[in-house]
């Protein structure tokens, strides 16, 4: 019989200073970059094994009189294409001379933080 400590994969906790939802394995926020204390060795500490996606992108209006609006939105699907979580991750407006880069990345944790 193992004596090592087992975690659930998947499992959630909330980040003590900015109270989003967090992996329980998380040794830093993804949101609010904290540190956390979680009471592991560092034979134990998960980071980042590498980012499985990455997408970074740029809106700008076009050079007219009309602002935009916008929604930054992530929606995840499972297999069967059906919609497990959605999130509204910020809005705002843009004048004709300004614009917005948006970056979307996937983090993956394996075990001992191996790729």
């Amino acid at each position: 019989m193992s004596t090592v400590n087992q975690r659930a994969v998947g499992k959630t906790r909330s980040c003590p200073h900015c109270r989003a939802t967090i992996l329980e394995s998380a040794n830093v926020c993804p949101g609010c970059r904290h540190h956390l204390r979680s009471g592991q060795s560092s034979a134990e500490s998960i980071f980042p094994s590498f980012t499985a996606l990455k997408v970074d992108g740029t809106i700008r209006p076009p050079a007219a009189d009309q602002a935009w609006e916008y929604s930054m939105i992530v929606s995840i699907r499972n297999e069967r294409g059906e919609e497990i979580d959605r999130q509204i991750i910020g809005v705002g407006a843009l004048l004709p001379s300004e614009s917005r880069t948006f970056t979307l990345a996937v983090e993956v944790f394996t075990p001992a933080g191996r790729g």
